[in-house]
């Protein structure tokens, strides 16, 4: 069986309705969410990339393998998800940027999808991407 890597993009978020929530634990909810945690906080997620794993890690290694940005995408590698949010954009960006326009299909496709989420996370931080590895080489 071939792995598949699959890119989701947090889309939205919800808050479980208040009658699925047991009065005694409704004040931990509320309390939890004002100081940011995510109890009661549900994310919705929607597949944006979806390559094979031999296929993102060619891609992958279109940028320096020394890098820290090459570092924290084969991290994909060992724990079979990662995640990316705005505090990795800077980095995956100016590592992909010098190879953006010289890549071939399908990579170019990812690079610009990827660069279109990343412009999303800038404008809203709370977005991110979970990068999943999906089945076993």
């Amino acid at each position: 069986m071939n792995s598949q890597v699959l890119f989701y993009a947090l889309n939205s978020k919800f808050v479980e309705q208040e009658h699925d929530i047991p009065q005694h634990a409704q004040q931990v909810m509320y309390y939890s969410l004002a100081i940011g945690h995510h109890v009661g906080v549900i994310d919705c997620f929607q597949a944006v990339i979806n390559c094979p794993a031999t296929q993102y890690k060619q891609w992958i290694d279109h940028i320096d393998d020394s890098s820290e940005a090459h570092a924290k995408l084969d991290r994909l590698f060992k724990f079979g998800e990662i995640t990316v949010d705005i505090s990795h954009v800077n980095l995956l960006a100016n590592a992909f940027l010098p190879k953006r326009q010289s890549m071939e299909e399908p990579f170019r496709t990812w690079t610009e999808t990827l660069f279109s989420l990343f412009e999303a996370m800038t404008k809203e931080p709370a977005m991110y991407l979970m990068i999943k590895r999906i089945g076993q080489d």
